[in-house]
Formats: C-alpha cells, sequence, structure tokens
C-alpha cells in the first residue's frame, strides 16, 4: 500500500549529483572528424565544379575527398581482404576510384561522402550506448555507511560492502547495495529497477535494490549481495551482453554483397585476361573490361536500396520518431510481434487523481474533500501529494494555509487546517480496528487497480480519494493497430503490480499480461518470443526496459522522459511520445521495404541489359557510363518518393485495412 509522504527537497539535486552525464564528443570520434572533413571538402568543390571553374580549383579538393574520405572504409576493406572476406566497403572505394579514372568525378567524391558519413554515425551511435552504459553505474551511490557490530557508522566504498554487512541508509539517500530491511521504514522510488510509478513502503523483511532512493525514514539494510552482482550491475552486463551478441544488422542487399562482390570482380579480371592469353588487343580489351566494371558496379544497387530508406527516416522524423539508421528502418518492417511497457509508455507515467468519494455522513462534497487534502498534501513533495494538490488547482480550488505538518514514514501525512486536524494516507494504516465503510471504499478503488488515499478529519473518515496513472488517450487505438499490423495481440511487460497491469490491459484489450517483472524477467519475456520464431519489437523508457530494448529485434523507446540508457539503446525514439506513430512508423517502413525491392528490380534489369550488350557486342563506354547513371538516378527519384508528406498519411490510412 502506498502513502503520502513528504519527499525531501533534495532529491532533484541528489540525482543530478549522482548521475552526471558523461558523453563522448562526436569529435572525439576519428571517424566523425574524417567524414566531417570529407563533407567540407566536398561543399567547398561542388559549386566550383558546376560552375565551370578551372580543374586545378576543383581537383585537389575532391582528391582530398578521395583520401579523407576514403582512407578508413578501404584500410578496412583491406583488413577484411587479409580475412579472405570482400566487402562492399572496398567495392565502394574501388568503384568510386574507376568512377573517377573514367572523369566522373564528382559521383565517385558523392560515393565517398555517402560512406564516409555512415561509418561515422555508427560510430557516435556505439560510443552514446557505451556513455549511457557507463552512466547507468553511476546510479550506485560510490559510498556507504557500514555499522560495525558495536554500533558505530563508517563510510565506505560500496564495492567494499560484502553479503552479511548492514548499512544505514538515511532519507534521501541512495541504497548502496541489494539487500532486505532490516529495521526502520520508509518508501523508496524504485523506477529504475521495475518502473512502477509511485514508491514503495519498505519495512523490516522487504527486498531492496541498488542504486533506487530512500524517501523518508531511515533503513537499516542487510547486505544480501555482493555489489558486482547487483540488479544495477546485471543491467550493465545483460546490455552490454545484447549489444555484442545481438545478430549483425545488415541491409537486404548486403546479404549477397559477399557473392556479388566477388562474382564481378572475377568476372572483370576474367573478361580482362582471357581474350589478352588468345591474343587480342590490349586497349580495346582493358576499355571492355572497364565498362564491364562501370555497368556492373552496385552504385545503383546501393542506391536503389539507401534512398527510400533514408528518405523514410527524414519523413519519420518529421512526424516525431527518431529512427538510428537505415538498417533499423528495414527491421521495422519485419517486426511481426509486440512488446509493450506500461508505465510511461502505455501510460503518461504520472499519477493523477481519477476519484474523489466523499463518505456519507461526512459532510462534506468532492470539491470540500479534495480542497482539504491538497491543503495538507500541499508541503509534501510525494508523487501522490502533487497529484492531489494537481487535482484542486485544475478544478480552481483555493487551498487553505495549514499548521503543525508532519510526515509518518509508511502512514502518511497531518496537519491543522482551519482549526481540524486532518490526516491524509494509508488507509490500513490510518483506520484501527474493525470494519468500516472507508475501508470498504478504499477496497474497492483498489480492486480497480488505483491507489486508495485515506482522508481522516479530528479522527473521523471522511473520504477516500483513488489515484492512478493515466492511460494515454491513443493507447487503446495503438495496441489495435499494432495487432492488425503484426497478426498479433501485444503483449504487457511490466514490473508494476499484476491488479494494476490487469486493470489497464484490459483497458487497452490485451491479454497477455507479465506482470511484476525485473529487468532480466523481461529479456526473459522476448527470448521467449523470439524462440517462437516471432520478431520482436519492445517499447518502454525506463532503465528497467533497457537490456529488453537491446535484445530484442527492434527496440523503440518514448522519448519525453525516457532514461537516458532506454533512449541510447534504443533502435528508434518516439520523441514526442506519440504512442499512436508506433503503427504508423512500422507502416512507412514496410513501404520503403517494398519501395527497395522495386529499385532493385529496375536496377538489375538495366545492370543485366548493359552487361549482356558489353558482352555481346561493343558497348561504348560513354553510352554504358550514361546508362549506369540513368539508373542511378531513377531508382534514387523512386526512392525520394517517401519524402512527401502524403507518404505518412498514406501509411497511418494503411492501419485501418
Amino acid at each position: 500500500m502506498s502513502s503520502t509522504l513528504t519527499r525531501p527537497a533534495t532529491t532533484g539535486a541528489a540525482r543530478e549529483e549522482v548521475a552526471p552525464r558523461r558523453r563522448t564528443r562526436i569529435f572525439a570520434l576519428p571517424e566523425a572528424r574524417w567524414a566531417a572533413a570529407a563533407l567540407v571538402l566536398f561543399l567547398v568543390a561542388l559549386p566550383l565544379y558546376l560552375g565551370g571553374a578551372p580543374a586545378w580549383s576543383w581537383g585537389p579538393l575532391f582528391a582530398a575527398v578521395y583520401v579523407t574520405g576514403g582512407w578508413e572504409p578501404g584500410w578496412a576493406g583491406l583488413r577484411a581482404l587479409k580475412d579472405r572476406t570482400l566487402d562492399v566497403d572496398l567495392l565502394m572505394v574501388v568503384a568510386a576510384l574507376g568512377a573517377a579514372a573514367i572523369g566522373q568525378v564528382l559521383d565517385g567524391a558523392l560515393l565517398i561522402v555517402i560512406f564516409a558519413t555512415s561509418g561515422a554515425l555508427e560510430a557516435i551511435a556505439t560510443a552514446r550506448t557505451a556513455d549511457s552504459v557507463r552512466g547507468l553505474l553511476d546510479l550506485a551511490p560510490t559510498t556507504a555507511t557500514r555499522l560495525s557490530d558495536d554500533g558505530g557508522e563508517e563510510s565506505v566504498p560500496t564495492g567494499e560492502l560484502r553479503v552479511g554487512d548492514t548499512i544505514l541508509v538515511r532519507p534521501g539517500e541512495r541504497i548502496g547495495a541489494d539487500g532486505r530491511v532490516v529495521d526502520g521504514a520508509g518508501e523508496v522510488d524504485q523506477a529504475t529497477i521495475t518502473g512502477e510509478p509511485l514508491p514503495v513502503v519498505k519495512e523490516a523483511g522487504d527486498e531492496v535494490f541498488a542504486g533506487t532512493l530512500n524517501g523518508t525514514g531511515a533503513l537499516r539494510v542487510k547486505v544480501e549481495r555482493d555489489p558486482s552482482d547487483s540488479v544495477i550491475a546485471r543491467i550493465v552486463s545483460m546490455v552490454e551482453e545484447a549489444s555484442e551478441t545481438k545478430a549483425p544488422t545488415q541491409l537486404f542487399i548486403e546479404k549477397v554483397e559477399q557473392r556479388y562482390s566477388l562474382g564481378m570482380v572475377a568476372a572483370t579480371v576474367a573478361l580482362f585476361t582471357l581474350p589478352l592469353l588468345f591474343g587480342a588487343a590490349l586497349q580495346p580489351t582493358l576499355l571492355r573490361a572497364m565498362t564491364f566494371m562501370i555497368v556492373a558496379s552496385p552504385c545503383a544497387v546501393v542506391l536503389a536500396t539507401m534512398p527510400p530508406l533514408l528518405s523514410a527516416i527524414a519523413n519519420a522524423g518529421r512526424h516525431g520518431v527518431l529512427v538510428k539508421s537505415a538498417v533499423v528502418m528495414e527491421r521495422l518492417g519485419q517486426v511481426d510481434a509486440v512488446a509493450l511497457d506500461k508505465t510511461g509508455t502505455l501510460t503518461e507515467g504520472t499519477p493523477k487523481v481519477t476519484d474523489v468519494r466523499p463518505l456519507p455522513g461526512s459532510g462534506l462534497g468532492e470539491e470540500e474533500l479534495l480542497r482539504l487534502a491538497a491543503a495538507v498534501e500541499h508541503p509534501s513533495e510525494h508523487p501522490l501529494a502533487r497529484a492531489v494538490v494537481d487535482a484542486a488547482r485544475a478544478r480552481d480550488l483555493d487551498i487553505p494555509p495549514v499548521e503543525d505538518f508532519t510526515s509518518a514514514p509508511g502512514t502518511g501525512v497531518s496537519a491543522t487546517v482551519a482549526g481540524r486536524t486532518v490526516a491524509v494516507g494509508s488507509p490500513t494504516r490510518l483506520l484501527t480496528g474493525g470494519t468500516h465503510r472507508a475501508l470498504a471504499a478504499a477496497t474497492a478503488l483498489e480492486e480497480d487497480g488505483r491507489t486508495a488515499v485515506l482522508v481522516v478529519a479530528d479522527g473521523t473518515p471522511v473520504g477516500v480519494l483513488g489515484i492512478a496513472d493515466r492511460l494515454r488517450e491513443e493507447a487503446a487505438a495503438t495496441t489495435a493497430a499494432l495487432e492488425r499490423l503484426t497478426g498479433t495481440a501485444p503483449v504487457l511487460v511490466t514490473g508494476d503490480n499484476p491488479r494494476a497491469a490487469a486493470r489497464l490491459a484490459g483497458e487497452v484489450g490485451i491479454t497477455d499480461v507479465r506482470a511484476g517483472l525485473l529487468p532480466q524477467d523481461k529479456v526473459t519475456a522476448v527470448k521467449e518470443l523470439e524462440r517462437a520464431g516471432r520478431k520482436v519489437l519492445v517499447v518502454g523508457d525506463g532503465v528497467n526496459d533497457a537490456p529488453a530494448l537491446a535484445a530484442a529485434h527492434t527496440g523503440v523507446a518514448m522519448g519525453r522522459a525516457g532514461s537516458d540508457l532506454a533512449l541510447e539503446t534504443a533502435d528508434a525514439v518516439v520523441v514526442r511520445d506519440e504512442l499512436a506513430t508506433i503503427p504508423t512508423v512500422i507502416g512507412l517502413s514496410r513501404r520503403a521495404r517494398r519501395l527497395v525491392v522495386q529499385n532493385l528490380v529496375i536496377a538489375a534489369v538495366f545492370i543485366t541489359g548493359l552487361v549482356v550488350w558489353d558482352l555481346a557486342g561493343r558497348l561504348p563506354l560513354p553510352l554504358g557510363v550514361a546508362g549506369h547513371e540513368g539508373s542511378t538516378v531513377i531508382v534514387g527519384l523512386n526512392g525520394l518518393r517517401l519524402l512527401a508528406d502524403g507518404a505518412w498519411s498514406r501509411a497511418r490510412a494503411g492501419l485501418g485495412r
């Protein structure tokens, strides 16, 4: 049972002090520096080239683009070649150099810039994820107050705590280790671990977790796990493990890059060497081989893939969904199962007063009851107290001043309001002996999944307030849309209590409810779905969701109140917390995948036709270049269709079918 307590005013400051942001600067990464240099050089050279300036003005600049942007992917390709692997990076560098060799300097430079920028973005994403994983460890305090057998206190690093030690956790402090309360009472904010929106009362015998925040009331905690095995440490381990073991993601075309690349290189070499062995002249043989390399190069194929995905990313970004890469955009369209978090995802993550119920005979109406409760709660900073005060202000009620404000851990708050002694808090604690109508009213609210708060005036119960985390308006429609898209109803995975989870699931139409889950339990639920052959999309917002976001086929984080770790671990972020955009972006991804297939067919037709012409006849080099570049332009323009706002509207409209 949650009760209203005073939250220390230093909570926010403590949170910032304990968990500072440690982000890798973008230009601390060499990939970012080289890509930026290549881009700047390209932008300087481009107007000179297009304006007809002499070659000496733009030639060295384009050459510098090739060096700054191409040396890293080229070197990576050579290292892969040493391991008997031919990757697309080396092939693209060779294609860019080949384009320059036949006078297509601009095309080659553009290809180099695209690949250098792609590599830089991947390096930045990797570094930011590592930053957030390191920052998660800062949630646990660096020191703890250990109690000795003779009752003395000593401050020790949390890393030195051992199983069996007893630590003292004062109000406003973070708990230093996983353990069990042996003495004291208080309310602990453990949203980082379970995602529960409200602090939980902890008394003797209750389990607590490292990194969670103690409210009012001192706790004596017996350490039950080594700090290296705490739940926070295991979250870090799970995120790192999931990131390392997750199957390498590849775009559709990259799945065949090895065979295509090897085949193209082998064919080019054969087309050059075999005729020479049979006495052919060098110049026409070299020209035919070079023409073949140009028309068979995968430039058009790569551009057939990227523009639709990048256009979809840009369109989604305009509508509040940040998709982190083309790979992610492609994967979004593959999902066929969805796991949704509750607090902060399907709900707003902020408790609201849902019921104001004066008791018969109290002589109070709803507004008088709410005004009394808000007056007593006003000095408190507890989330429930803020909910009560906000509800009174929403009704434009004046909140009278109070005197003699007190707070009792695990019980509630009390004060004198206009000469009346008023207490607000837990019904089971404020009611003593026998069955009371107030207890029945509170029980009815709790059975509906709400938190009940009792109001007592001069020792007599006068009313009950119901408080709950409010469901997002679009939650039910989003759940239904996801079910239509994937063919199966979403699964609810939450650390909240089963009763609250079941109530919310009933409102949105979810039947598979998995409640009371710790972070590792959410990962287990995701892996269970994956073992059944499903490609799982996980949607969450908290630290406790990060391992599941990392382990899933695709992870989406709610951005407005999402934790740093969730935002960095997720593959996509709903920036404005508009839940309805998730099924829309999945629909947009599927449209992008269909355009990719269309473009690949177009590119294949052009490449096949030009290659056959070159092998069976005499394809002039300028015509081969024109055909190759023409196919590139066609597939590029076709992919850019998804930039239009109409593409987003059509993706949303398609959800109804």
